[in-house]
């Protein structure tokens, strides 16, 4: 046999017994617990989604899906564990909207949030609620932003940190309405709607289950939502987008991402267990009541959110002046 035979009857057995492994791969997989890590404290929202996956995951792939909470540096050390981990579908990341914030914010990080991990799923995404203490005289978007315009500097809105959805959204209504609202930093939500309902900020971007209650109650007002269409929990607030400032939308949500070069066949498995559980009637339920809206994208469709976030952020972000030092 000729070497030129030769070398292509090499490549061809080579292709086909890749192709049997990967194959192999997908068939047997899982054989051991899997490790869900979350970047986030135990008991936030982020947490509490990847528990409500983690079980369902579970029972569908009859194998241990154990929550690992590593919270920190904005959800860096947590990812940053994900990403140097081994690429064998035994560890998934859940990440969330810092994952597509940091990039921008932070000068340099330990990890390619890009290139360093791959897709699985975009499993949920949910809407923050704008709301206003009862001393701010608006009552709507459009009130709110003159009143901004008329008065410069003065009015305050509150986050739970530097590069939070909270902090961002803030960011996008001032970049697009042209306004001056400043930003309140605290070490957690609590602390911030806390002093929301004291009325020491103006106004807060928060989690619509958190603070719609407050708006029944009267002790603030809720002018509008952040998402592109109105909120299945407050169907009678209005968008930001319907109420003046056209184009508008911020959504914090959560997705499924692998260390890159775990096999497709895996992920392949991961997204197909993850999505069917995330449509069933009773999950959707579930995360209905943790204020967030099911999506169950593709790996592919995920990954081209995740890079359009980054884009969209780091624009915003440039734009604000916003870094971690902050």
């Amino acid at each position: 046999m000729c070497t030129r035979a030769l070398t292509r009857l090499i490549f061809a057995l080579t292709t086909l017994a890749c192709a049997w492994a990967g194959e192999a791969v997908g068939q047997g997989y899982p054989v051991k617990p899997i490790r869900l890590i979350v970047p986030f404290s135990a008991g936030g929202p982020t947490d509490a989604i990847a528990r409500i996956v983690a079980q369902k995951l579970s029972e569908s792939v009859g194998q241990q899906v154990i929550v690992d909470n590593r919270p920190g540096a904005n959800a860096i050390i947590g990812t940053e564990l994900g990403a140097k981990s081994a690429a064998d579908g035994y560890t998934l990341v859940m990440v969330a909207f810092p994952h597509a914030v940091n990039p921008s914010l932070h000068r340099k990080l330990p990890y390619d949030t890009l290139n360093d991990f791959a897709a699985v799923t975009l499993a949920t995404s949910g809407p923050m609620l704008l709301a206003v203490h009862p001393s701010v005289p608006a009552t709507d978007v459009r009130g709110l932003i003159a009143l901004a315009r008329a008065r410069p500097g003065d009015l305050t809105s509150g986050s739970s940190g530097t590069g939070s959805t909270a902090h961002l959204a803030l960011a996008l209504l001032n970049h697009m309405a042209g306004t001056r609202i400043m930003h309140v930093p605290y070490k957690g939500a609590a602390q911030g709607v806390s002093d929301l309902l004291g009325g020491h900020v103006s106004m807060y971007f928060g989690g619509v289950l958190a603070l719609l209650p407050h708006v029944k109650s009267g002790k603030v007002r809720g002018l509008a939502v952040s998402t592109r269409r109105r909120s299945d929990a407050a169907p009678n607030i209005p968008t930001v987008a319907e109420a003046g400032v056209r184009g508008y939308e911020v959504s914090g949500w959560y997705g499924v991402v692998v260390p890159a070069r775990t096999p497709k066949e895996i992920i392949a498995r991961l997204n197909s267990e993850i999505v069917r559980q995330l449509r069933n009637p009773e999950m959707k339920e579930k995360l209905a009541a943790s204020g967030a809206e099911v999506v169950a994208s593709t790996p592919e469709q995920f990954a081209s959110y995740i890079g359009s976030e980054i884009t969209k952020w780091s624009k915003v972000m440039k734009a604000a002046g916003i870094r971690a030092d902050q």
